[in-house]
């Protein structure tokens, strides 16, 4: 019997606000919480999506390692042409490296976090 559940994921960040918005647009998410220093996004599924602020954030290279991506999130999508035109439009970049070919894409989000979309929920 586990001892425990998955409550939340927190990415770090310089402006949690700003990165609680583009993960709000991409996944409809509601604001749950909001302080200067730590915002978190709900979806009734009692897993929270937090950010919270880290002083000189660095962002992640990818896919290099010298800083590490640390953890990326994967988004199931039903259609990933028409998510990654969307994610792009909200202030996601594409990288260059694409190693999921047409199973998935790498998308880095405006903190440059990359996560992943993924055709199926």
């Amino acid at each position: 019997m586990p001892i425990a559940t998955l409550r939340g994921v927190t990415l770090d960040c310089a402006d949690p606000r700003a990165l609680a918005r583009f993960y709000r647009e991409l996944t409809g998410m509601q604001l749950g919480y909001d302080a200067d220093e730590f915002v978190a996004l709900t979806d009734g599924s009692g897993c929270d999506l937090g950010f919270q602020r880290v002083d000189r954030y660095r962002a992640p290279r990818w896919p290099g390692h010298d800083v590490p991506q640390q953890l990326h999130l994967d988004l199931g999508v039903e259609d990933l042409d028409a998510a990654e035109k969307l994610a792009l439009g909200f202030g996601a970049v594409r990288p260059d490296h694409q190693p999921g070919g047409d199973r998935w894409r790498v998308l880095l989000d405006p903190a440059g976090h990359p996560f992943c979309l993924v055709v199926g929920g």
